[in-house]
């Protein structure tokens, strides 16, 4: 007992240590620690960041950072949309939510720059608090099952009747893959590892199996190729080696029969096994699946058809192609979280499941995927907007040689595919506070030349 009361005492001195040197130290990671707590402490912890960006402003510290400033820029389409949205009420209430995107940009062009060590430290105390956030709910897992004699306590959220999941469905699933992917990351490539970095990655890699989000994971396993191949210690010395290597392995990896054939039953036949999960709850036995092919090309569903993850998405594209061929919204889109009155009107056209008796249907269900979101609320530019976030994002990672906001940048590209991550408030408070601080950089830095300005 003593032992922990020393060491939680030397963390609480060391962040004060840090907090004198940069007085949004706390503040900030208190943001970052309270995304999966409820709404209301998350905003109380951005309020206190804010604040405390407002009253230690110094002129010396403002500085004009082109990537902070892009998702301002993003915000600011979101205002002008509400002229042109067929759903102006829908389009005022979002802008709250996305505000984030506004304010938190604003606190890091105000605030003086973190250093990469300051910056290190911060994702190392938010990988620490993941981390005990996974072992309460694995603690909570194993409680649960002793209880109630259900296997499903260990596997992804619950659903809208029974709360089962390893996590609560208020958090998702799939939102919580990303908030361990990056505490994952902070273990494995810390440079000089102890066995309990060894023991807490393997807990949270086995942690993000049990979420069960089969992109995120794929998109882990992809990760941990690169580390090993390209950016671990070893991989420096043997380069061209790890190249050939990493290219047979893909060349083997997309060519063997087998998964060849995976692929081809997914597209073609029915099934309710998928690269994502199902979308609605509670489907019964002797349904009819729904195929890729089927969800790209059927004129009309029935009640009876139900579909996977996979196939939801692609039925998604199909529909957002047709609404941008039908409406003129190329460039001005529906305007922000305006398009599910239209989403509602392809499902009554093409008679997709309602629900029923408390289960819900496809009826009101969003895009699953933040580029034909953005691009469908918020037209061409505001998705070629949040293309250029993303670049610079995946650019300043490479440059700066941080795996961990490479992971980052990687881990959003393919989570944007699946999920309208941004128009979620954890989302985009998880997003913009890594987004930002991983690209705000010192400014005795040069990012272009990687190098310090003499």
């Amino acid at each position: 007992m003593g032992n922990i009361y020393n060491s939680l005492k030397n963390v609480w001195q060391n962040l004060l240590k840090e907090n004198k040197n940069h007085s949004s130290f706390i503040p900030l990671l208190l943001v970052l620690l309270t995304i999966p707590l409820s709404f209301a402490v998350n905003n109380i912890a951005l309020a206190i960041f804010l604040l405390v960006a407002i009253f230690t402003f110094k002129k010396e510290n403002f500085s004009v950072n082109l990537p902070v400033i892009l998702p301002i820029l993003l915000y600011i389409i979101m205002i002008f949309s509400l002229a042109w949205s067929i759903d102006k009420a829908s389009t005022a209430s979002a802008l709250s939510k996305e505000i984030p995107l506004l304010l938190i940009p604003l606190a890091f062009l105000f605030i003086q720059d973190f250093s990469s060590v300051q910056k290190q430290k911060i994702i190392a105390y938010y990988s620490y608090a993941v981390t005990f956030l996974v072992f309460y709910f694995l603690t909570r897992a194993i409680i649960r099952y002793f209880i109630l004699n259900d296997i499903r306590v260990f596997f992804y959220h619950g659903d809208d009747f029974i709360d089962y999941g390893l996590v609560p469905k208020l958090l998702n699933a799939i939102h919580v893959s990303i908030f361990v992917a990056v505490a994952f990351f902070h273990f494995l490539t810390k440079q000089t590892k102890t066995k309990i970095d060894t023991f807490l990655s393997l807990i949270l890699f086995g942690f993000l199996l049990l979420l069960s989000s089969k992109n995120i994971v794929l998109a882990v396993v992809l990760l941990v190729l690169i580390y090993t191949f390209f950016f671990a210690k070893s991989a420096h010395k043997l380069r061209l080696r790890n190249l050939i290597l990493f290219g047979l392995l893909l060349i083997v990896l997309f060519s063997v029969g087998r998964i060849k054939q995976r692929f081809e039953v997914e597209f073609q036949t029915n099934t309710d096994k998928s690269l994502s999960a199902n979308v609605v709850e509670g489907i019964p036995n002797g349904v009819h699946y729904v195929s890729i092919n089927e969800a790209w090309t059927s004129p009309k569903f029935t009640p009876n058809d139900y579909f996977n993850g996979t196939a939801f998405r692609v039925y998604q594209f199909r529909i957002f192609i047709e609404l941008v061929k039908e409406n003129a919204i190329f460039f001005t889109g529906f305007g922000l979280n305006a398009s599910y009155p239209k989403i509602k009107e392809k499902a009554d056209f093409y008679n997709l499941y309602e629900g029923e008796k408390g289960k819900e249907g496809y009826q009101n269900k969003n895009f699953h995927n933040q580029y034909i979101q953005v691009f469908a609320e918020l037209g061409f530019f505001g998705f070629i907007l949040l293309v250029i976030i993303l670049i610079f994002n995946l650019r300043n990672a490479y440059k700066s040689k941080d795996f961990v906001h490479f992971a980052f940048a990687f881990l959003m590209i393919s989570l944007f595919l699946t999920e309208s991550f941004l128009w979620r408030q954890r989302g985009v408070v998880f997003f913009t506070v890594l987004y930002c601080l991983f690209n705000s950089f010192p400014k005795q830095w040069d990012l272009k030349n990687n190098s310090k300005v003499a």
